[in-house]
């Protein structure tokens, strides 16, 4: 039975909407990354340099986001947003590329996170254990729970925003106080005097590690552009691990009050999140030296840079209580990503539906269930991810989106100004601090992080930009249809 008369059931709070925000930002990343970041930019100071900055970077974007989610209160979010700004194609091609790689895309990322933390536990799961091998291809148990749990939290939310909701708050809630609790410990009893000594003497000893051909690792000392582009690029996995702050805009149409809720949720989560990764890289640094050898036999050895399988999360806890300490890690990051994926694909679905709505998607998708949710969006979604898991490294993943990201961003954050000048009359209940010194900065900052990326990881880079250009061949298939439906109906 279709409710699409009765619309979305308003159930999402200030804290539901906030538990939104920072479940779906803390996922596998900050238990990841730092590893990947230590090793293009090789000192203490410039690892929290870069996650202080991705921080910032988000904050403002957040900040001034919250006037756009202010001004549309509805579902949709940013594909809204840029409609309204500049026309109908830049919004398809945000909803296109987030359908093909930006939400799908870090659902199946996080996913896959969860399967290997879940190999910590129960071998079986691992991504070595293959299932089925044909030519070049092959699918392993990893990416079969991986889906699993795609699977299952889709069946969850088709269930309706009140159960959608109930795992996010409950997920999100356990996760921040764990991973609270491994700050504190890292802080306290697992401080290590040798390796505080050693990441102070190397604390702003700029180096970054290219691999060789032989699968050694060849360190290069970093000055002047060459610091200020390793830099930018480090900033690839802090802002992925950042990211999803604005997925609660998706889902607009189910906060209470939406134009003083939402900006409030994005600051306010934004926040939290960003001073529990600030304190947890300083509980790193406090435990592990940050410079290590790829051959070592212990963490310690090892250090952050060559964490195993870059588990760094892992590798902290296991230094302060052995093997159980790896145990607990693997049981975090496990409810750290289900709950993520939980705030992804509730709120991703709420895009393609917005879509829908305008003729620019599958009819069906623009439809609510008896739950009033999107479920045939929410089914869509699960499968699309679920054929990302079977294709592609995280790494690859990760460089994809944050590309496609920063572009939109960009392009959103640029809408205030057009919006200001195309709307000045609309009732704005939130306005955008500083402006629009705020806004222009992080356009500024962001604008020179892609072109660096373009410099940096062009091949990823350009990938994505090529995703994005591909939605405006199927847009004008979307509008040839409807035109042609038009004239059908007429």
């Amino acid at each position: 039975m279709n409710r699409e008369g009765t619309g979305f059931r308003r159930e999402l709070r200030l804290f539901d909407a906030t538990m939104l925000v920072v479940g779906s930002m803390i996922g596998s990343g900050i238990f990841i990354v730092s590893a990947d970041i230590a090793r293009m930019v090789g000192g203490g100071g410039y690892l929290l340099g870069v996650w202080l900055v991705a921080a910032l970077l988000t904050l403002s974007a957040a900040l001034s986001y919250g006037e756009l989610a202010a001004l549309f209160p509805r579902a949709g979010g940013q594909y809204v947003y840029l409609r309204e700004a500049y026309s109908p194609l830049l919004g398809f091609l945000y909803g296109w590329t987030l359908f093909l790689v930006i939400q799908t895309g870090s659902i199946a990322a996080v996913a896959v996170a969860f399967a290997k933390f879940t190999a910590v536990l129960v071998p079986w799961f691992s991504e070595e254990n293959v299932l089925v091998r044909v030519g070049g291809w092959s699918v392993n148990a990893g990416q079969l729970l991986a889906i699993a749990s795609i699977a299952v939290l889709t069946l969850l939310n088709l269930r309706g925003i009140r159960v959608g909701k109930l795992v996010q708050d409950t997920f999100t809630v356990t996760k921040t106080v764990a991973l609270l609790g491994l700050i504190v410990l890292g802080l306290t009893i697992g401080l290590n005097a040798d390796s505080i000594a050693r990441n102070l003497a190397t604390f702003w000893d700029a180096q970054r590690l290219l691999p060789t051909p032989e699968g050694g690792w060849q360190p290069i000392r970093l000055e002047g552009l060459e610091l200020l582009a390793a830099f930018g690029a480090a900033m690839v996995g802090a802002l992925f691990a950042l990211d999803a702050w604005n997925n609660v805009t998706f889902a607009a149409g189910e906060v209470v009050e939406p134009q003083r809720t939402i900006p409030r949720s994005m600051a306010l989560g934004v926040l939290v999140v960003a001073a529990l990764y600030l304190l947890a890289n300083l509980a790193y640094l406090a435990v592990l030296p940050l410079r290590g050898n790829p051959e070592g036999v212990g963490v310690f050895e090892r250090g952050i840079q060559f964490a195993a399988l870059d588990r760094v999360g892992t590798a902290v806890a296991e230094a302060m209580f052995g093997p159980f300490g790896a145990v607990v890690m693997a049981l975090l990051v496990m409810v750290s990503t289900f709950g993520c994926n939980n705030g992804l694909i509730l709120s991703g679905a709420r895009v393609y539906y917005a879509m829908a709505q305008d003729g620019l998607f599958f009819r069906s998708v623009g439809q609510l269930n008896r739950y009033a949710v999107p479920g045939v969006a929410l089914v869509l979604q699960g499968v699309w991810a679920s054929v990302l898991c079977l294709s592609g490294r995280y790494g690859d993943l990760l460089d994809y989106i944050v590309a496609a990201v920063l572009l939109f961003y960009i392009l959103t954050i640029a809408g205030i100004f057009r919006l200001r000048r195309k709307m000045p009359t609309a009732e704005r209940l939130y306005r955008a601090p500083l402006y629009p010194v705020l806004p222009l900065l992080y356009i500024l900052v962001a604008a020179a992080i892609v072109l660096d990326l373009l410099l940096v990881k062009p091949r990823y880079t350009l990938a994505g930009l090529l995703i994005v250009l591909t939605g405006v061949p199927v847009y004008a298939l979307w509008q040839w249809r409807r035109q042609r439906n038009r004239s059908t109906a007429g």
